[in-house]
Order: C-alpha cells, then structure tokens, then sequence
C-alpha cells in the first residue's frame, strides 16, 4: 500500500511540473494559460488576467 501511495506522489509531482511548465511557456509567449493548469497550480484563472506584465 506504501509503494502505491509513493508512486502515486510521483505522479502527481510531474503533473504539477507539466502544468508549470506550461503556464510559464505560455506567458514567455505572451498567451493566456490554459484555466485547469492555472487551477492545478492553485491560481485563479479569473485573477491571473488581473495581473500586468511589463
């Protein structure tokens, strides 16, 4: 059962990554994120369009 936990943990480690790097690749490209990795990463989608980049 431990084993099981643990590698779900990685699992959900990388998920959290790939939607990291895809919200940052998408603001180098001056994109909007797409709202479930916004959500994933615990960020409002709703909010984030508030925020001013330079």
């Amino acid at each position: 059962m431990r084993a099981r936990n643990f590698v779900n943990g990685i699992g959900r480690f990388f998920d959290v990554m790939d939607s990291a790097i895809k919200v940052s690749n998408a603001v180098n490209n001056r994109r909007r994120p797409n709202a479930a990795d916004l959500t994933k990463l615990g960020i409002d989608p709703e909010r984030f369009g508030e925020i001013n980049f330079r």
